[in-house]
């Protein structure tokens, strides 16, 4: 018994660092959705995307120039696999969720994207990885949802009835599948990059793919108006939005796989909420606690390990 001890603290401690990395990327990534819907009038959506990633590739460049070797070695070995990388994650995701931003209210975005990327995470996990569903897991989800839709419903039947899914929802379902496909991806990496290398090839690669639909765009749209907000909305996304929360979010998917992380997406609607309360004066009550309360219990239940 006392020589597995040592195993068996190591992997309680990955667990518990793999849930703060999810939780900390959920937290960074709830104010995304709110940004999708205020900027939609001020920066079309693939200049958003576009800037965003540019500043993320930037930041990162100082980091990985001495690692420059590993990184073309990586690219020349695994060049299909990093070009997936960067598509899913980087040029599809949050550039479909800038467009839906332009047709859906929030509260859409949050509903649709949040609920559907675990879903899908866990099906195509078990169809392509071969992981198993465990009953908790399943239990877990589903107490997960109901914390949401209590949450986004705000406690009513008749306003979960009165949401209606339009243009805007199915390009943010199609960026769900697309941050799926790449949080799957992500548990494939077989070879010892380092964090930082890694996300640099995804952002660079995501960031040369948005380019000619970027030069498209600024022909067919009126300049972008810069404003000294809007610079720091870019440097939010560039810094906080990708960089630290995308290392986040990778590190935790290293320690407790892909299905268990994509579950703590369903975070990103109560922190919304607890935002609006901070920054907007908005009040506490008894929906947030209860949701709140039901979300915990779900991602409790998903990261239980059943007794064999």
């Amino acid at each position: 018994m006392e020589a597995e001890l040592p195993g068996k603290q190591k992997a309680s401690s990955n667990l518990w660092k793999g849930i703060l990395l999810a939780v900390t990327a959920t937290l960074i990534w709830s104010g995304n959705f709110i940004v999708a819907r205020s900027v939609h009038a001020s920066i079309p959506p693939v200049s958003l995307a576009f800037y965003r990633w540019l500043t993320a590739s930037l930041i990162l460049l100082p980091f990985v120039w001495s690692m420059r070797k590993a990184l073309v070695q990586a690219l020349r070995a695994r060049p299909g696999y990093y070009l997936a990388i960067g598509i899913t994650g980087v040029s599809l995701f949050n550039t479909l969720v800038y467009v839906a931003g332009k047709y859906s209210p929030a509260i859409n975005l949050a509903l649709v994207g949040t609920t559907s990327s675990p879903i899908m995470v866990i099906i195509l996990g078990s169809i392509f990885l071969k992981e198993k569903i465990s009953f908790l897991r399943l239990a877990g989800l589903i107490t997960c949802l109901i914390g949401i839709f209590y949450l986004l419903s705000k406690g009513s039947w008749e306003n979960l009835l009165a949401l209606r899914f339009g243009r805007g929802d199915a390009w943010i379902l199609a960026g769900a599948l697309a941050f799926a496909i790449y949080t799957l991806l992500v548990r494939k990496k077989t070879d010892s990059l380092p964090p930082v290398v890694f996300l640099f090839l995804a952002f660079s690669i995501g960031t040369s793919c948005l380019i000619p639909f970027w030069f498209w765009e600024i022909s067919a749209q009126p300049p972008v108006q810069w404003t000294v907000s809007l610079a720091a909305i870019i440097l939010y996304l560039g810094l906080g939005a990708s960089v630290i929360a995308f290392l986040c979010w990778n590190g935790s998917i290293k320690r407790i796989g892909a299905v268990r992380t994509s579950l703590f997406g369903n975070l990103i609607p109560l922190f919304s909420s607890l935002e609006a309360v901070w920054l907007l004066g908005e009040k506490i009550t008894y929906i947030h606690l209860i949701s709140g309360g039901l979300i915990l219990i779900g991602l409790i239940l998903a990261n239980l390990r059943p007794k064999l």
